[in-house]
């Protein structure tokens, strides 16, 4: 039987892929009272050869992990520390490659070289999608009988607090769960109507000036 304590030291892995919600999955891991690691190794350009030890090396120093190169380790993470929980997030396949065209489009890393075979997904996307796909595939058959070690959710669905607080042995708190660029999307939507406000203003101000 595992004890509370024993819960409270499990670690947790993100094991879902980069552009699927992971900076709002890793400020509710934090808000829970997790100490998050994110992203490592991503400009490594050694990372084939040492994204092992660099993992490890990692594990001992927090209690959560999310972003790469978590997700394509879960197999020797799952061999190593017993116990541990996965949480994989997925995003529908469509929203997912065009957000990760966004964000990346013809930038190279080692990091995505290591994980798609190719370093930038612009014009590379359906060698993308069969990696994010059967990256889901091959977690959900690894853990297909091991319903209390892996967890599936949506960020966009609801009531992700009563879905992840009981997996993680924890109790529901008492704030919405995060959504970070949701956040930061409004906050950037509000500073450019303010902009171009304060730019009217000017220009208002100016044609006033100009005919007095």
């Amino acid at each position: 039987m595992v004890t509370s304590q024993e819960k409270k030291l499990a670690k947790v892995f993100g094991i879902g892929f980069h552009k699927t919600g992971t900076k709002s999955f890793s400020k509710a891991l934090e808000i829970l009272g997790y100490k998050v690691c994110g992203k490592v190794g991503t400009h490594n350009p050694n990372i084939k050869e040492e994204v092992h030890q660099l993992a490890y090396d990692l594990v001992d120093k927090y209690d959560a992990f999310q972003d790469n190169p978590w997700p394509i380790l879960y197999k020797e993470l799952d061999q190593k520390y017993p116990d541990s929980k996965f949480i994989l997030v997925i995003r529908p396949v469509d929203s997912w490659i065009k957000s990760v065209v966004t964000h990346f489009r013809t930038r190279n890393t080692p990091m995505r070289e290591l994980i798609y075979g190719v370093g930038h997904p612009k014009g590379n996307e359906q060698i993308y999608i069969e990696r994010y796909e059967r990256h889901n595939r091959e977690v959900i058959e690894y853990f297909k009988d091991r319903p209390d070690d892996l967890l599936i959710i949506h960020l966009k669905e609801g009531n992700l607090w009563e879905k992840i607080c009981p997996f993680l042995g924890k109790e529901i708190p008492d704030v919405e769960f995060p959504h970070v660029n949701k956040k930061e999307n409004k906050k950037i939507a509000r500073a450019f109507k303010n902009f171009k406000r304060n730019i009217k203003s000017l220009s208002t101000a100016y044609q006033q000036s100009y005919f007095l």
